[in-house]
């Protein structure tokens, strides 16, 4: 397979058919908001999708950061994905246990660190589960490969250059939040965090780019709907923490919209200072 003939998003079918290729390494990229009580890593041992392996989002981090999981160094991305069995030529199928969540952020994560041939399952375990597909448990057995990372800093955006955008204009700003949390009338998860949104910014729910009754990703006529008001724009995509804004990235690369960043602080950085100006619908 080509990078060139390898979807961004693959079904179950596809994945059943091409489990054992070798050049096809499945990751577990399953992560919890602090509130639930999960822990992904040990759901993960207890069952997951034969010969994948576990990418802790928590873990793969730039360590001196303040803010939760932020993108750690080239050099640190390189060795935790070549120490999961991944290398260049690998063909990576990403999913979690929602569908469409946490696999976007380490979809958006490979991405931005030079590795295209890389893809989210449509329904993620859900739909493995629902087509009757079985589950291993306890840990892979992973021989180690290197990864060279090609470090893409337009893909990303700091407080700085959220602030210059306020300004400019430029870019199209993108919230994945729930509807509640983006217009002030709900709490943040987050202790200490304001509520509100950044001013200017248009809220596309993350959740709305799946359909309820399947399950699975919506076609692109509804995606274009969605994201019509940034028709012909730059797009920067924020959220919580720096999740699922890559969920809204994902979908926009479905559009063959690539001129995208994520702000990697969201709302966790936004919300927590005195001196980021906030709005509120309610």
């Amino acid at each position: 397979m080509s990078v060139a003939g390898f979807s961004s998003l693959v079904s179950v079918d596809w994945l059943t058919r091409h489990l054992d290729d070798p050049g096809v390494r499945v990751v577990d990229a399953s992560w919890h908001l602090p509130s639930t009580n999960r822990d992904a890593a040990v759901e993960f041992e207890q069952g997951h999708i034969p010969g994948a392996v576990f990418f802790d989002i928590d873990r793969v981090v730039d360590p001196k950061a303040e803010l939760p999981h932020m993108l750690p160094a080239e050099e640190n991305f390189a060795q935790a994905v070549g120490a999961l069995g991944i290398g260049n030529d690998s063909h990576v199928v990403i999913y979690d246990t929602y569908g469409l969540f946490s696999a976007a952020r380490v979809w958006w994560m490979f991405r931005t660190f030079g590795h295209e041939a890389v893809a989210i399952l449509d329904g993620g375990l859900p739909a493995w589960i629902g087509a009757g597909m079985t589950l291993e448990a306890g840990q892979p057995s992973v021989q180690p490969r290197t990864f060279s990372a090609r470090f893409a800093g337009e893909r990303v955006w700091n407080l700085a250059d959220m602030r210059q955008n306020l300004d400019s204009g430029e870019a199209a700003m993108l919230d994945a939040r729930p509807e509640d949390r983006f217009a002030g009338r709900a709490p943040e998860p987050r202790p200490g965090l304001r509520r509100g949104h950044i001013p200017g910014s248009i809220n596309v729910a993350f959740h709305h780019l799946v359909d309820p009754a399947t399950g699975r990703m919506h076609g692109t006529d509804v995606l274009a709907e969605l994201f019509a008001e940034t028709e012909g724009r730059p797009v920067v995509c924020s959220c919580g923490s720096g999740v699922t804004a890559c969920a809204l990235a994902f979908g926009l690369h479905r559009l063959g919209r690539d001129n995208v960043a994520v702000y990697d602080g969201s709302w966790a950085e936004w919300g927590a200072r005195d001196d980021t100006p906030v709005d509120k619908d309610a």
